[in-house]
């Protein structure tokens, strides 16, 4: 679905990202965990066409994607959350989504308000209230269901637990296991190997711009080494 190769990215004259190399299969959730400025967001801002790479090959659905613009990307069936949500204060929730709508995908799910008012009902209640009047929490389910409205193959998430109550966290652990279910392909940026434990069914460590592990999390969980070298505090 995604795959990312020998890809180096830099802001000015700091070199981010290192030959980095990962990939994302058909229907499953991927994380990519790591310390801040470890190089997560950069690597999914380099995907979604937001940071020029260096060098390297980022591929969609088997074509080659690291020299389009975003929206030619978001075209073709990949959607971005951003880890700083970046709704429209002034519009409403139903405003909001009709921003992200796209024509319906083949071989995607087909997204519709009514239908992303049932997976976050909470955003059902307050479907004309102004993005700039709700809480973290509902900003950020309010980013997701707008990039759901584009009808994407695949979605990146950037840190979508940060800075959320533990309640919240567990919801949107939920809707991630629900985007799955429905045949998404997920690639998240995460800190929180609690919520990755929860969703993903592999995971990358991405440290100082390299790939150090790349594994099942099951095997994550296991090794105890990695772990306390690349993610804890």
């Amino acid at each position: 679905m995604l795959e990312v190769k020998g890809l180096n990215a830099a802001y000015g004259q700091a070199h981010i990202l290192f030959d980095v190399a990962l990939e994302t299969r058909a229907g499953e959730v991927v994380v990519l965990l790591g310390r801040n400025g470890a190089g997560k967001s950069t690597t999914l801002k380099a995907a979604i066409g937001l940071v020029r790479p260096l060098s390297g090959e980022i591929r969609f659905l088997g074509q080659r994607i690291d020299r389009l613009q975003p929206f030619q990307i978001a075209r073709l069936g990949l959607g971005y959350v951003p880890e700083d949500r970046r709704i429209f204060a002034d519009l409403s929730v139903a405003e909001n989504l009709e921003v992200g709508r796209q024509d319906k995908r083949e071989s995607a799910p087909f997204w519709t308000a009514e239908r992303l008012f049932e997976l976050f009902p909470n955003l059902g209640r307050m479907k004309d209230r102004p993005g700039g009047r709700m809480s973290g929490g509902e900003q950020q389910m309010l980013t997701i269901a707008r990039t759901l409205m584009g009808n994407p193959l695949a979605v990146l998430l950037d840190e979508p637990s940060e800075g959320l109550s533990p309640l919240i966290v567990e919801q949107m652990a939920g809707t991630i296991t629900e985007l799955k279910r429905e045949g998404l392909s997920v690639l998240l940026s995460e800190q929180n190997l609690h919520f990755a434990l929860l969703v993903a069914d592999r995971a990358y460590i991405i440290d100082t711009g390299l790939i150090r592990f790349g594994g099942t999390m099951a095997e994550l969980a296991a090794n105890d080494a990695v772990r306390e070298q690349y993610l804890s505090v």
